[in-house]
């Protein structure tokens, strides 16, 4: 593919569409970056201000349409939404696609594709330390780790890319192919963005759907929508399962995680696995599968698995206060991951919830916040929304920031109860990100440790 005084718009200006226009610009290309942010807020950034030096056009303040008419070729970061102008410049044959197709092409080795609606960055995570601690040229790229595109330079065909994969990226996919599939789970998530939930399955089932036959797929036969893809594949699939055995993959059986890839065999007890949740033992089962695909010794996966500790702002305990102890889920941006963050306790939870809305049921809540939850603190734009679905089935307190949020949950504890973050919502409304949510959580519970502790 030739970039060579070729003119190349990249749509939105993040970690993504900078390395993509750093590609390109060392490539020749005339490069224009469309973002919906100004000028000034944009040349804050360093490596923008490098990038300019270097070539690259900025059109600030939004995107326009002659630009992308003009263009002979578009790139889409990361989380741009489906833009009508894109969507019918696509239909008239213009080259639009995402920054993964865009690296695919130049790409040498193989991908380990893993996407879902939650628990992503954990299976990646864990999967590139199987993977590396396996001995294995093994990097972390995507959603979680570095755009795919900054790896492209120095491929090498030994070398492994585990990917993370969003909706957003698999919606403009058309040659990106995987040589692992991984698809965890699929509920109702990023409704905001996407027409339908339809639209959303469509996108998440693309990874799978464009594999060639020589392709391993893994999927979770516990999911009813996931699973309904095995009968499609025409490739080999592995099934992993928390409630069944399955005839190839690993399923947890009497408190132990079973391996059955020629014939069955107990792999690890539960107990011994450091993370919380049911959903991280899905995760574990999906990347250890990865492992053994690549010929991963049994002990090293084991190893890597027992040395994982998780991710910040996933299930992250934070400290304990005179016997209640906070945990921080803040990565915990639907009502299905909220769900998954609730049954990894028993009961006595004061539930921190709110933020921003993705267009969730919080109604789905109801029995679980039955079974486990003594209150729930409202916080953000869709507390009132909450509020709505939640009456009258338990008490709520909404309130107006974080620190009042922590403070108030801590008021209504007893010793032995767990107040837990788990918004159900993105942070946007009040915060940058997921992770400065949890991590201005996180200070407010110590600040708050500190001032009880010391009187």
């Amino acid at each position: 593919m030739e970039f060579k005084n070729k003119q190349i718009v990249v749509v939105g200006l993040g970690r993504t569409g900078k390395a993509v226009s750093r590609f390109l610009l060392q490539r020749q290309a005339k490069v224009i970056a469309s973002e919906k942010k100004s000028r000034e807020e944009l040349i804050q950034d360093k490596e923008i201000k490098i990038l300019l030096q270097d070539g690259l056009i900025i059109e600030a303040g939004g995107h326009r349409k002659k630009t992308f008419e003009q263009a002979d070729m578009i790139i889409i970061s990361p989380g741009v939404p489906p833009l009508p102008e894109l969507e019918n410049l696509k239909a008239k044959g213009k080259q639009v696609m995402p920054e993964i197709e865009l690296a695919y092409q130049f790409c040498k080795g193989k991908i380990v594709g893993i996407t879902g609606s939650n628990g992503k960055s954990t299976t990646a995570t864990l999967t590139h330390k199987i993977l590396k601690e396996g001995g294995l040229r093994a990097f972390l790229a995507g959603n979680i780790g570095f755009p795919l595109i900054n790896f492209v330079d120095s491929a090498t065909p030994e070398d492994v890319y585990v990917v993370e994969l969003s909706s957003f990226q698999l919606t403009y996919i058309e040659k990106f192919k995987v040589d692992v599939a991984v698809l965890l789970n699929i509920t109702p998530d990023h409704l905001d963005w996407h027409p339908s939930y339809e639209h959303y399955q469509e996108a998440k089932f693309k990874l799978v759907l464009s594999q060639d036959e020589k392709a391993l797929t893994i999927l979770n036969q516990d999911d009813p929508v996931v699973w309904s893809l095995q009968s499609q594949k025409k490739g080999e699939v592995l099934a992993f399962s928390l409630t069944q055995e399955v005839k190839k993959g690993m399923y947890l059986k009497d408190n132990w995680l079973h391996v059955n890839l020629e014939h069955p065999q107990k792999f690890l007890n539960r107990q011994e696995i450091p993370l919380l949740g049911s959903h991280n033992l899905e995760n574990i089962m999906a990347s250890a599968l990865v492992g053994y695909y690549f010929g991963v010794d049994t002990s090293s996966i084991r190893n890597s698995i027992l040395t994982f500790s998780g991710l910040e702002h996933r299930l992250e305990k934070v400290t304990s206060i005179k016997g209640i102890t906070f945990f921080n889920d803040s990565k915990a941006t639907n009502i299905d991951a909220t769900l998954k963050s609730l049954r990894s306790f028993a009961d006595n939870i004061i539930l921190i919830l709110g933020g921003r809305d993705k267009g969730g049921d919080f109604r789905q809540l109801i029995p679980e916040i039955k079974r486990r939850v003594k209150a729930v603190i409202l916080l953000g734009e869709a507390k009132d929304k909450i509020h709505q679905g939640l009456q009258g089935i338990i008490p709520l307190y909404p309130v107006s920031t974080l620190n009042q949020a922590v403070e108030t949950s801590y008021s209504l504890a007893s010793p032995g109860d767990i107040i837990l973050l788990a918004p159900g919502c993105t942070s946007f409304d009040m915060f940058q990100n997921f992770e400065e949510r949890g991590q201005k959580f996180k200070e407010a519970v110590l600040t708050l440790k500190e001032k009880v502790e010391t009187k």
